[in-house]
């Protein structure tokens, strides 16, 4: 009897054992967070947008407009500068994680240079590099999927801190850096989660102030999906799409 009661207590203590891995087992990490609920702090390679929960009664993301589909006046065009053949990043900004509505600006100490501004729609981030320096980052709204923001490498093609849309009721779009012929742009926007596009990236205002003062027309930007960068690396143009 004495065995028996042995024997049952160590199965016992057997199944135990195993229902504390399997404990241990589903609440170990799986890697890199998704971007679809908040993210953990990581190094500035990882950067990503922390994402709000969503609210239950949420249906459907609110749209803000894009910019004027009119063209730009000629005396806006300028013929754009080559795109560099690579950049290499010399510094990327310890700042982690971003929330909607933030972002960061540091110019102290970085010399003059080129101007490449990236654009990662898979962490809804931007960044600002200045002879691969990066000086700027914030988070974005980007176009919704009826409307997506267009992959690739664009120039800069006009610059207009006063612009208003012609096409969604004058909504206001300060300080708009323009980069295709159908009104995907650049400009100050309230940056809040839930909200989207019509194809343009928002950034907050005083940002997007602190970035119409640095770009110039000719000035290229890169847009990708899910491409992050780290210190020695090159940038490099993107494929349109």
């Amino acid at each position: 009897m004495v065995a028996r009661r042995q024997a049952i207590a160590a199965r016992l203590i057997l199944a135990g054992a195993v229902i504390g891995i399997a404990a241990i087992a589903a609440v170990a990490p799986h890697g890199t967070a998704s971007v679809a609920g908040p993210t953990p702090a990581k190094a500035p390679t990882e950067r990503r947008t922390i994402l709000p929960s969503p609210p239950a009664a949420a249906a459907a993301a609110a749209v803000t407009p894009a910019a004027a589909t009119a063209k730009p006046t000629p005396a806006a065009l300028s013929t754009p500068t080559p795109a560099p053949e690579s950049m290499q990043v010399k510094r990327i900004l310890d700042i982690g994680p971003i929330k909607f509505g933030d972002y960061a600006w540091d110019t102290k100490g970085v010399p003059d240079g080129p101007l490449i501004i990236t654009v990662d729609l898979a962490a809804q981030t931007l960044s600002v590099f200045r002879d691969g320096y990066e000086i700027g980052a914030a988070a974005i709204l980007y176009g919704a999927d009826e409307k997506p923001t267009p992959l690739g490498t664009f120039p800069i093609l006009m610059k207009d801190a006063t612009h208003v849309s012609r096409t969604y009721d004058n909504a206001p779009m300060p300080y708009t850096l323009r980069l295709t012929g159908d009104g995907v742009a650049i400009h100050g926007s309230k940056v809040e989660w839930g909200y989207a596009t019509h194809g343009c990236i928002g950034v907050p205002v005083a940002f997007a102030k602190l970035l119409f003062a640095q770009a110039k027309v000719g000035d290229h930007v890169i847009i990708t999906r899910g491409k992050t960068l780290a210190t020695g690396q090159a940038i490099l143009p993107a494929p349109t799409t």
